[in-house]
């Protein structure tokens, strides 16, 4: 064979092989754990991209939500201590902090126990990877609390079959090192009409309902937030400013948040850091939330 010969075989295999590892697609990288405290969840490289600054604020600054955030303390701590420990749905209205406390309350935990406890984000979309997650997340030695915000299905969607089955069923089940809260606004994450559909063509309708509905059973904690009073409103306000020292006379400082509610048509912890963000921003005041 020549030499000309041998050089086109060569260039056809090297051709070959770029175009497997194109289809391959990028390789899977490689995790770091000591990197961050907080990761987010990137399916398409199976890669767990560290957070260094997460977006928080401190648990002290949560204000009326005492009883539901005694109940997520209590519940992390012990999945934290290695004990019996449940998946946690918190819903309800928007704006009352449901997100911003679970953050608050891994970073609690973690400073408290000194335990290596680590918060991994998960994309709604990224839901049906879960799957693959939990298998390298098995492996792991540390203490992982996945979260997922906003978590909702539309009436097309499947993606629920796969939380079910990570969250407590399957061959499997859960690793044991692994725990999942998740933020709604509704209880049973599947809208009311997608429930009604299925039970009007169902052969069993209750069978139907149940199918859906068994999802935010697999959830053992229901943590519901509700509208905020206006005295817990202005305990935020308060909150935040004496944190930040915001100086403003008090009781000006709450006709204007009083106002800067009204214009939103409601109270909220995130209403109130709203303000209290307009407020600093014109007082030239940073606000440092980590």
């Amino acid at each position: 064979m020549s030499e000309d010969q041998n050089a086109l075989i060569l260039a056809e295999v090297r051709r070959l092989a770029d175009a497997l590892e194109r289809l391959a697609g990028p390789a899977p990288a490689i995790n770091d754990w000591n990197a961050a405290d907080c990761f987010v969840w990137t399916p398409a490289r199976l890669h767990l991209q560290p957070v260094a600054r997460p977006n928080r604020v401190a648990l002290s600054l949560i204000r009326g939500v005492d009883h539901v955030r005694d109940i997520l303390h209590e519940n992390t701590l012990r999945f934290a201590d290695g004990f019996a420990a449940n998946n946690v749905l918190l819903w309800g209205a928007r704006g009352m902090g449901k997100s911003s406390l679970v953050k608050a309350v891994h970073e609690d935990v973690r400073r408290a126990t000194g335990i290596s406890l680590k918060l991994i984000e998960v994309h709604r979309e990224d839901i049906s990877s879960l799957p693959v997650l939990l298998d390298i997340l098995k492996a792991t030695p540390h203490r992982i609390i996945l979260f997922c915000d906003d978590l909702s299905f539309d009436h097309d969607d499947t993606a629920y079959k796969s939380l079910k089955a990570a969250l407590d069923g399957g061959v499997e089940g859960r690793p044991d090192n692994v725990l999942f809260y998740a933020t709604s606004n509704r209880r049973h994450l599947l809208p009311r009409h997608m429930m009604e559909n299925e039970q009007s063509t169902a052969i069993n309708p209750s069978e139907a309902v149940e199918e859906k509905v068994s999802l935010s059973d697999r959830f053992g904690l229901w943590l519901g937030f509700h509208k905020c009073s206006q005295e817990d409103y202005l305990q935020m306000i308060d909150a935040y400013a004496d944190h930040f020292k915001l100086k403003l006379d008090r009781t000006q400082m709450h006709h204007e948040a009083l106002e800067w509610a009204t214009t939103r048509g409601a109270r909220s912890g995130r209403v109130a850091w709203q303000y209290i963000q307009d407020l600093a921003g014109r007082l030239r005041i940073m606000l440092e939330r980590d």
